[in-house]
């Protein structure tokens, strides 16, 4: 069984930063692809960042291209998920979720675990 538990989010002021954490169980997690996801409240949940096991490889949707950074460190089973120049419309919860074996995916439907979520509110 895979746990991953999300840290990090908060209230912060549009332009702000904040680093999102999630913590995972298990020996098996630095094979995976890595994800970070959000929804915002009547919206459907959107891909945010992607990261391959090695983390060689990372993946951006285009709204948070050039102000989000996706990181891992294997040797502590954390991804992170750097977040600046936050904007209002960042606003959501956001999910990390373990994604397949050596790959790289950005549909959540190549997810398999996800973590209970973390809000991130931006003020403008």
């Amino acid at each position: 069984q895979v746990q991953l538990v999300e840290s990090g989010g908060g209230l912060v002021q549009a332009g702000g930063s904040l680093r999102l954490s999630c913590a995972a169980s298990g020996r098996t997690f630095s094979n995976y692809c890595m994800g970070w996801f959000r929804q915002a409240p009547g919206k459907e949940r959107e891909f945010v960042a992607a990261i391959s096991w090695t983390g060689s490889n990372t993946y951006y949707s285009d709204s948070v291209k050039g102000r989000f950074t996706i990181s891992r460190d294997n040797a502590k089973n954390t991804v992170y998920l750097q977040m600046n120049s936050l904007k209002p419309e960042d606003t959501a919860i956001y999910y990390c979720a373990r994604g397949p074996p050596y790959g790289l995916a950005v549909s959540f439907r190549d997810y398999d675990y996800w973590g209970q979520g973390t809000q991130v509110t931006v003020s403008s």
